[in-house]
């Protein structure tokens, strides 16, 4: 495996929890969030497992000020993902002009 495939499959495992996604989508929605805005289904303790996950994928920063953990998004966990998907499209296009210009010429 290379590494950007590496990446990219931590980042699908990371998306692949609701909610890993659920703060994904907070953050895009709302911004810059306090770590523990997320609490409340979930232990405090859950949510710094979550977002120790995301973190490490690049698809959140955290930073503490004082006793606050602000979180906020980060896009190079999405740009490995907009990378892996640019390359499996263009491989399937290449594959599907491939099998038109057979079916073409018979």
């Amino acid at each position: 495996m290379t590494p950007s495939t590496t990446t990219a499959d931590r980042v699908f495992h990371a998306l692949g929890d609701p909610t890993r996604r659920a703060i994904i989508e907070r953050l895009s929605r709302e911004g810059p969030v306090p770590a523990s805005t997320f609490a409340g289904t979930i232990t405090l303790t859950a949510v710094g497992q979550h977002l120790k996950v995301l973190e490490d994928c690049g698809l959140v920063r955290t930073e503490k000020q004082g006793r606050v953990r602000t979180c906020r998004l980060h896009t190079a966990g999405l740009m490995v993902l907009e990378q892996w998907i640019r390359h499996h499209q263009e491989m399937w296009q290449k594959r599907l002009d491939v099998l038109q210009e057979i079916v073409e010429e018979e």
